[in-house]
């Protein structure tokens, strides 16, 4: 119904903004990434927007680009995730770190999302696999299969995105998987 607002940003109070349209005050709420790369209070702003309307509210939500906004909808279109969760999701990782984490089925990296569980996280990777994915975002860094294996092996064991990401750089390019993990694990050690 409501598809973009372009006005003055008048306040800024996190999440919520309040967008001045000519005269129209519009109360917007949007994810993290978004507010901040908001433009000072007083400036111009355009925002795509969500409107949901329930029985008790209608409610506004604004993203900056229309990746966000997609994948918000994608989001709630999943049993069990509201708007709120969606816009904690957003808010908690970039939509091309989603895309990533859902591409390679990565449950621990959703979970680090405030309200996620591991539940919640498994039925995001299943619902939206082949939906977000595969569309928004940049392709994962992994460049083989045998790469986003390594990755995973390496997640599985306990170590962080930071440290599976560079041990990864240290690998040759062609190697295997499981001379990979061994490779990986002694340049971790050190």
């Amino acid at each position: 119904m409501i598809g973009k607002l372009t006005g003055t940003l008048a306040d800024k109070n996190p999440p919520q903004l309040l967008v001045d349209c000519h005269g129209v005050g519009y109360e917007v709420d949007v994810p993290m990434s978004t507010f901040y790369n908001l433009p000072a209070v007083g400036e111009k702003v355009s925002l795509l927007t969500h409107f949901v309307v329930r029985e008790d509210a209608q409610i506004l939500y604004g993203f900056g680009t229309g990746a966000e906004r997609e994948a918000f909808r994608q989001l709630i279109k999943i049993s069990g995730v509201g708007p709120r969760t969606a816009l904690s999701v957003l808010s908690g990782m970039s939509v091309a770190e989603l895309s990533q984490a859902i591409t390679q089925q990565e449950a621990g990296r959703l979970v680090k999302v405030p309200g996620i569980g591991k539940k919640t996280a498994e039925r995001l990777l299943l619902e939206l696999k082949g939906k977000l994915g595969a569309e928004l975002g940049p392709r994962p860094a992994a460049a083989s299969d045998a790469q986003a294996d390594i990755q995973q092996a390496l997640l599985a064991l306990g170590y962080n995105d930071k440290e599976a990401a560079a041990a990864l750089k240290a690998l040759p390019p062609e190697v295997g998987v499981s001379e990979g993990i061994k490779l990986a694990l002694k340049a971790l050690a050190r």
